[in-house]
């Protein structure tokens, strides 16, 4: 049955339409940690079909190593239900790359097993298996299927007319009078079933084609976002929109079994539109099952606001759900907005200029180049406390004029100094180094960035429990019991003192925390996937103030 569901694939796999789940437009799956001796950058490009191959490429950064094998395992099937591992094929002196079946949709991940001198390391990359888009078929091989289908139609029929003619006369003797007569009515029966065959043959495809494209093909989780003002401060609510749940497995979320990811159950970022001036990280709390609310900050400017908000599942599913507000204008007085508080303790907000498309300044990035960095320039931004976040290697440093490329894996380090020039400590933001967001200038391309990459902790985490598991069936527990336990470990972390919290995070998350190697510094492995316009927000955290650091840039399509 898998051949026949990959037959059907390869063929309804033909369209146009790409829909992101977990961030938008930035489909694969980028992680930088360490395991063992060994460092590891890791990139999965996942199908966009299914059954469809992931592309697989690991850079070994530091250890030796003889051998990477890797394999696709499922939640819901878990270790027991999972294949061998394919082993990668090692094209260069640290670059391993391979090409793995996903068979089934869902939440997956693809274990990598690393072996050599160095010991053997077991990595899980959180990996969505879903079908995002259709395709049409090349005009040039539906001629040549149906030039091929036609041939083999008319030698069935004449096969057939043969068997109830010439096959029924003796070698050597000559066939009756009325041979020619059977041979006909053998090809016209022929004709009549091979009918029926491709009319039922029809039937089916036009059911199994609307099955992919209604039930197997991915749709994103519906939202009604909306701003409303109350007691002098704008608040925000997202609600989930769960019509047609009943018909539509696809469509179908279990939103009792979210999951908390760095301590929230959801991370909602706001831009406003078009000059992507004005920021929000936000965390909305959960008031019901299906409906979570933020209150806004008051220095927030009004307009309209792109809404990016990313979930976990348990199941390891993460998605982003997008939306389009409109943020009313509000007026009050100081002593009411100096009373405003936000719903979340971790909430942060930034307002800035404009971006601003210079057309003489293609190639370059528009950024003040103030700052010089161990000799070599670095585009630079001040800080809410007076200090500068610096872009270490950011392009322009060896090649003046450079820009960054489209499809190439970078790692950007956002280095943050003094204004004396000197280096301070940075502590950690919900458990970890820092964040970063970047997002395209027309919103097209979505991605929240963490130190390990772009992948949810909380999908790692829930992924490593499942494969440990030695059931070969997930069963999940008691809706209500797990949302509300999940309710109050969530209410309990915001009221723990900074350090506490982020002690207990970083024991969940125990490798995935990526401490950085220098205290001052803080990057984000990346591969920008189109070119353009990109504006990118860094966030850190210092003297229990989170700063954000504001970056343009220009991403071009690769010459070669």
């Amino acid at each position: 049955m898998k051949w026949i569901a990959l037959f059907c694939s390869l063929i309804l796999a033909f369209s146009h339409v790409r829909i992101a789940t977990a961030h938008v437009g930035s489909s694969g799956v980028i992680v930088q940690k360490q395991a063992g001796k060994y460092q590891l950058l890791i990139s999965v490009k996942p199908p966009d079909v299914v059954p469809g191959t992931a592309v697989v490429t690991v850079f070994v950064e530091q250890g030796n190593v003889t051998s990477i094998g890797a394999r696709p395992v499922y939640f819901q099937s878990g270790d027991k239900g999972a294949p061998t591992h394919d082993v990668l094929t090692h094209v260069e002196a640290n670059r391993y790359v391979g090409d793995l079946w996903l068979m089934d949709s869902g939440s997956s991940s693809i274990e990598l097993s690393i072996d050599g001198p160095d010991g053997k390391q077991q990595v899980i990359v959180p990996v969505v298996a879903v079908a995002t888009a259709l395709r049409d078929m090349p005009a040039g091989t539906g001629w040549a299927l149906a030039a091929m289908g036609l041939l083999l139609v008319v030698m069935l029929i004449t096969i057939i007319g043969a068997s109830n003619a010439d096959g029924i006369v003796a070698p050597n003797q000559s066939g009756p009078k009325t041979l020619g007569r059977q041979r006909l009515i053998g090809m016209g029966i022929g004709l009549v079933v091979v009918s029926l065959i491709l009319v039922g043959w029809r039937s089916w495809w036009t059911s199994t084609a609307e099955d992919y494209r209604n039930v197997q093909l991915y749709r994103p989780t519906r939202t009604q976002a909306t701003v409303r003002v109350a007691n002098a401060q704008r608040q925000l609510t997202l609600q989930f929109d769960t019509t047609g749940f009943g018909n539509n497995r696809r469509i179908r979320r279990l939103f009792s079994f979210m999951l908390p990811d760095h301590g929230k159950l959801m991370h909602s970022f706001l831009v406003r539109m078009p000059g992507l001036d004005a920021f929000a990280h936000l965390h909305p709390n959960r008031r019901d099952t299906l409906q979570y609310e933020a209150a806004l900050p008051s220095t927030l400017p009004g307009g309209k606001y792109l809404l990016y908000s990313d979930v976990v599942y348990r199941s390891g599913f993460a998605e982003t759900l997008t939306d389009t507000i409109e943020v009313p204008f509000l007026k009050i007085s100081p002593e009411a907005a100096a009373n405003a508080k936000p719903s979340d303790p971790d909430d942060s907000w930034a307002v800035t200029e404009p971006m601003g498309v210079k057309a003489n300044a293609v190639n370059s990035l528009h950024l003040d180049n103030n700052m010089v960095v161990c000799g070599k320039p670095g585009a630079s931004t001040k800080l809410e406390d007076g200090s500068n976040m610096i872009w270490m290697d950011k392009p322009g440093e060896s090649t003046p004029g450079a820009a960054l490329e489209s499809g190439k894996l970078y790692t950007l380090k956002f280095a943050v100094a003094d204004s004396q020039g000197k280096a301070v400590s940075l502590e950690p933001y919900l458990g970890m180094g820092g964040h970063a967001v970047i997002l395209r200038s027309d919103g097209t391309v979505y991605i929240h960035l963490h130190p390990v990459g772009t992948y949810s902790m909380a999908a790692e985490e829930s992924l490593v429990g499942r494969i440990a598991d030695t059931t070969r069936a997930f069963t999940y527990p008691d809706a209500v019991r797990f949302r509300d336990s999940i309710d109050t470990y969530v209410a309990n972390l915001k009221t723990l003192p900074e350090a506490e919290k982020n002690k207990i995070l970083a024991n969940t998350m125990g490798d995935m925390a990526h401490a950085m190697k220098t205290n001052n510094m803080v990057e984000f492995p990346y591969a920008f996937p189109r070119a353009g316009h990109y504006r990118i927000w860094v966030q850190v955290k210092r003297n229990g103030r989170v700063l954000t650091g504001i970056f343009d840039t220009q991403v071009n399509d690769p010459l070669f």
